[in-house]
């Protein structure tokens, strides 16, 4: 009985987490800490879904992410001796373009990938 209970609780518990997340309007802040990591967008450990914290630092609020949470380019960024004011495909051994997600690419090394098609951060 003592185990079925625990599994009730830590389901309800994730119940409230989501439904608290979604009808506060709780919005993604980033970057976020999270265990011993960093992050600058939606994350995906352990779960279906990418989501995101909802405190600098991770407190157990979260939501998972939508189109409009995931993280934006920031231009203009900074990446080796060039100032980027749109996506590059500058070192891309692909010649895929992409963006950072900080002013500073040479310092902070975070970046993603445009969209093809508008030539704009996913």
């Amino acid at each position: 009985m003592g185990r079925s209970a625990g599994l009730l609780l830590a389901r309800v518990c994730w119940l409230l987490s989501v439904l608290w997340s979604s009808s506060e309007g709780g919005h993604c802040y980033f970057p976020f800490r999270y265990k011993s990591g960093v992050f600058y967008d939606c994350v995906k450990f352990k779960a279906k879904h990418k989501w995101c914290s909802l405190h600098s630092v991770y407190q157990g609020f979260w939501k998972y992410c939508a189109e409009q949470d995931f993280a934006k380019c920031t231009f203009p960024f900074w990446y080796r001796h060039t100032i980027y004011w749109e996506c590059t495909d500058d070192s891309d051994a692909f010649g895929k373009k992409w963006c950072s997600l900080t002013q500073n690419y040479n310092k902070e090394k975070v970046w993603k990938y445009c969209d093809e098609i508008s030539g704009e951060q996913r």
